[in-house]
């Protein structure tokens, strides 16, 4: 079945494997049959299960072979597959993929590096990432914390109209660690938002003469 390998996959509620038998290829004497809408039928002999199935014109499906005994289900199996292949594809489509950039800094950054270190962050946050900001303490840097924190919090006071803190800052062994997520309403990178202030500013009536 699309997008379940091998292994059992849940769909409409049911567990149907990837194996699934469906009719003749439903050996056994009886089986605990439901209905079209999900009604139970009870237990049938196999005989009357593939006859009602004919008369209605579906398929008798499998939809729980371990079950004593076994349970089936009345279903339009080609109309099921395909609905399912449909919602598979758009469930890929829709998921968006997580990714998490790191940027370093140390405690007694100087202002360029700072500045430098501020515009990657800026930049992971415009494309729509999470930015995990690292202080990295060396020697005596480590009995002074307080350093680490109040840099991490003066970036996110920096970036704060592009992201929101994910993670507070934390101790980490040696190094101090705040995560920083965009905000949902920042749809557009530097670059877009940059692209659409120009054809703003182009489509303003230039002043009477």
């Amino acid at each position: 079945m699309p997008g379940c390998g091998r292994k059992h996959c849940r769909t409409r509620g049911e567990l149907i494997s990837a194996e699934t038998r469906i009719n003749e290829r439903i050996r056994v004497p009886e089986v605990r049959l439901v209905g079209p809408n999900g009604e139970q039928v009870g237990i049938v002999r196999i005989e009357d299960a593939l006859r009602l199935a004919r008369e209605a014109d579906l398929d008798l499906v499998e939809v729980a072979a371990q079950a004593r005994p076994p349970v089936c289900k009345l279903m339009d199996y080609g109309k099921f597959k395909y609905e399912s292949a449909q919602k598979a594809r758009e469930s890929r489509r829709n998921q968006q993929q997580t990714v998490i950039k790191e940027q370093k800094l140390r405690p007694k950054i100087d202002p360029h590096d700072y500045e430098t270190k501020k515009g990657h962050v800026t930049r992971f946050l415009g494309q729509g990432h999470k930015v995990k900001v690292t202080i990295m303490f060396r020697g005596r840097e480590q009995s002074r914390p307080e350093l680490g924190f109040r840099l991490l919090q003066r970036l996110a006071e920096d970036v704060g109209e592009l992201a929101f803190v994910e993670a507070s800052p934390k101790q980490d062994g040696r190094n101090m660690t705040m995560v920083l997520a965009p905000n949902k309403k920042i749809a557009k990178t530097p670059k877009q938002q940059a692209a659409q202030q120009a054809e703003a500013e182009a489509a303003q009536p230039e002043p009477a003469s």
